[in-house]
């Protein structure tokens, strides 16, 4: 063994495996397409409570999916030890909307094409899956269903209240019905005519009718 054996190391052996060229072209386009899913999920979002943290980390997923995928696909080795360390990774966080699974799998998905120097693969898959969600997850915005609450005093008045609520919306159908002395209480769901609710104060003023409270409902409905 000689001197120079000494400092020999497949450490630094494999600093230049990725050039910088490739590693600055792929960490750009990653972080360009990561702004893109970005910008889908923002325009595209129905919940309750936006969370900006969770664009930004859809960001942070492309690019990291690049730079572990550049790692792997320069060493055999390593790709062998990246997939026995992912293996025992387990997730905890529950995602709330089912929408957001796939915009994760997107993010992971677009780092990994790119890496892999798919680069148009994963430009025009992006752009098509984006203007896809766009189409469908924006789609019937007005036949959304609403939920109605209504507090009438007594049997007269929740009948003239349903009534009119059939006159101005596409479809009316009771929930529940909760009957105390002087008062009935109503939960109606409902679809709009067109986008609209100014009936709701018509409706508040009617003699009888004590309160009418309009809820928009983000949940999966089926007819």
């Amino acid at each position: 063994m000689t001197f120079s054996d000494i400092f020999k190391s497949s450490f630094l052996s494999n600093v230049t495996s990725v050039t910088v060229l490739d590693m600055v072209i792929a960490m750009a386009l990653s972080f360009a397409i990561g702004l893109f899913i970005f910008f889908i999920y923002k325009k595209t979002y129905a919940g309750v409570m936006y969370s900006s943290n969770f664009g930004v980390t859809l960001v942070a997923l492309t690019m990291i999916a690049t730079f572990v995928i550049l790692a792997v696909t320069s060493n055999v080795v390593l790709s062998l030890g990246m997939v026995g360390a992912l293996s025992i990774v387990r997730f905890r966080t529950a995602i709330k909307e089912p929408l957001d699974i796939a915009f994760l799998f997107w993010a992971i998905a677009a780092g990994i094409v790119l890496a892999a120097g798919m680069i148009p693969l994963a430009v025009f898959g992006s752009v098509l899956i984006g203007i896809m969600i766009t189409v469908f997850a924006n789609r019937k915005s007005n036949v959304n269903p609403y939920i109605v609450v209504l507090r009438c005093d007594d049997n007269l008045a929740e009948k003239e209240a349903m009534q009119y609520l059939e006159e101005k919306t596409t479809k009316c159908a009771v929930k529940s019905k909760t009957a105390r002395k002087g008062e009935i209480e109503l939960n109606l769901e409902i679809r709009l005519k067109e986008d609209n609710t100014d009936f709701i104060n018509e409706l508040s003023d009617m003699e009888g009718v004590e309160s009418a409270v309009l809820v928009s409902y983000n949940g999966d409905y089926m007819g």
